[in-house]
């Protein structure tokens, strides 16, 4: 039995119930604009399909969280990513090829681009940016080194850790940081905060509240959260043993990354034989993912 009065939106489930249904599309919406907060606002979205295949059938597809497109056309990326991933920074770069390869046309074209947005909603911390406790917000464009300017601005990554964000209710000030805040500790409130009172945030609450879910709706939560609590064990178990064998930092690594393509292996629908086969995995410890 779940004690919880709200959905935990690091879940599978709990993420696109917030951010990916078409009813909730306002709820996105005013994410986004919170975080971009320098380019024009965003005035409706269109949800894309979130599995993209490569060019041939034998390349490598991708499948996002959420993956929309604004009233200009512009493309936006957006990820939960629950735990550290070895090459998490060359994925983001990976995924955003996508949204460029698609709008090519056919035939005659100049090569214009819309711009991409790829945003990482992360709940962990960069390993080179771990003693930086107060910098948490990264953009990244493209740059021409020696001026230290913007040389591309239709290309940007946006990433936000989530553990470094360690505001109290108190200590709000801008409709962002009530953003983080309520992202971080939606699962562990009882009621909206008092000092989250705009419209968007009383719909948030409403979408969030697990008594208003239907047995089913309810069901598939259950099975995210058990995934997503399952993932964490298995990392911080596996990082436990690792201390006592003293196994390096790049094996602990290593386990990451062949958990994380588990994980999407399962999404895929790819039997847990053939996962095992790709990742090196046990069957039982992929059992656990499920």
């Amino acid at each position: 039995m779940l004690k919880e009065k709200y959905i935990n939106p690091f879940t599978d489930f709990g993420f696109k119930k917030i951010f990916g249904e078409e009813p909730n599309k306002d709820l996105l919406i005013d994410f986004l604009n919170e975080i971009l907060k320098d380019k024009e606002k965003i005035h409706d979205l269109t949800y894309k399909k979130s599995e993209k295949s490569g060019i041939t059938l034998s390349d490598r597809g991708a499948v996002f969280d959420l993956y929309c497109e604004n009233e200009k056309g512009e493309k936006f990326i957006v990820e939960m990513q629950k735990v550290k991933q070895k090459f998490f920074k060359d994925r983001s770069v990976y995924y955003s090829t996508f949204p460029i390869q698609e709008q090519a046309i056919k035939n005659e074209w100049d090569f214009e681009l819309k711009a991409i947005y790829t945003i990482g909603i992360l709940d962990f911390i960069f390993d080179e940016n771990r003693d930086s406790k107060d910098y948490f917000h990264w953009e990244v464009k493209l740059m021409e080194t020696t001026k230290k300017a913007v040389f591309y601005d239709k290309l940007t990554y946006i990433y936000l850790e989530m553990p470094k964000f360690t505001k109290n209710e108190s200590q709000l000030k801008t409709k962002f940081e009530k953003w983080l805040y309520v992202l971080r500790h939606l699962p562990n409130l009882q009621s909206r905060p008092k000092a989250l009172q705009e419209r968007v945030f009383e719909k948030l609450f409403k979408v969030a509240e697990l008594a208003k879910f239907t047995p089913k709706q309810r069901q598939e939560y259950e099975d995210s959260l058990k995934s997503y609590r399952d993932l964490l064990n298995s990392m911080n178990t596996y990082k436990e043993e690792g201390k006592e064998e003293g196994k390096t930092e790049e094996a602990l690594k290593n386990k990451h990354d062949k958990i994380q393509r588990a994980k999407e292996g399962l999404k895929k629908g790819y039997s847990i034989k053939i996962i095992a086969d790709l990742t090196g995995l046990s069957e039982s410890e992929i059992k656990k993912l499920r």
